[in-house]
């Protein structure tokens, strides 16, 4: 099969697509023929959706808070209503936003990471589904992280945690319905600076150790020691994504140089 035009005749719905894995992924799809409903809550998701536009690709713009249910309604409503269909959704939305060790996190921001790397993706496979099902095929593609093994992000950790609990449950229950759904867990990974930054605030010396720790036990567990590239995370969730993994539901793939997490 040819990677150049795995997603032609296809609509695929790829969440947090303004920026780093997300727009990778988006723009790679288009580029093999894929129909993109970019989704993001920044109005930046546009930015992404013009350069594909410009490249000869086709894609549609979508701004939701995906760590409400009516968001992810949103977005499946708008995708029937404007392609009317989904055939592959791939849930990006998520990340660490505070690094520390978890004795230091307050209550609210515990709260806040599990919203933000847990709940888009609960429920946007909440909201597709009962399209796949009465369709009787679909795919879905989690991205999640090898941070379950991991210090100083516990609560982003659990969250992910529940990604990969969430992706083999679904799994065993729609199988029977022709539904795939597999996830890809990131290691570390260089990207650019973040247009739209998860915390704002500026980090103080200690906050800025903390991290730093993050980054050398990341390169320490993987057995490259190194970060990877936007493109080599790119690259499982369009194999997850396309019918090269026809025969493979309910996993999780590490994508950490050897990192298991």
């Amino acid at each position: 099969m040819s990677g150049a035009d795995r997603f032609v005749n296809k609509v695929l719905i790829v969440t947090g697509a303004a920026q780093g894995i997300g727009r990778g992924v988006a723009m790679s799809i288009a580029a093999e023929g894929g129909t993109v409903l970019a989704v993001d809550r920044a109005d930046i998701v546009r930015e992404v959706v013009d350069e594909i536009v410009a490249a000869g690709g086709k894609a549609a713009a979508f701004q939701a808070d995906l760590e409400k249910y009516a968001g992810a309604e949103a977005v499946v409503a708008e995708c029937l209503t404007r392609f009317k269909r989904v055939d592959v959704l791939i849930n990006n939305v998520g990340g660490t936003i505070w690094a520390k060790p978890f004795e230091h996190y307050e209550e609210a921001q515990i709260e806040a990471e599990i919203r933000r790397s847990l709940f888009p993706t609960l429920w946007c496979c909440r909201a597709v589904l009962p399209f796949m099902v009465k369709k009787k095929k679909g795919v879905i593609v989690n991205v999640s992280s090898i941070a379950t093994r991991s210090i100083h992000r516990v609560p982003y950790a659990a969250a992910k945690g529940g990604v990969n609990a969430l992706t083999a449950s679904i799994a065993m229950e729609q199988a029977k319905n022709g539904i795939r759904i597999n996830a890809t867990a990131p290691g570390g990974t260089d990207a650019p600076p973040r247009k739209i930054p998860r915390n704002a605030a500026e980090q103080s010396r200690k906050e800025k150790t903390w991290y730093q720790a993050i980054v050398d036990q990341t390169k320490e567990s993987s057995l490259m020691h190194r970060y990877g590239s936007i493109d080599e995370q790119v690259a499982p969730i369009l194999f997850f994504a396309s019918d090269e993994s026809s025969y493979i539901t309910g996993s999780v793939l590490p994508v950490g140089g050897g990192d298991l997490g």
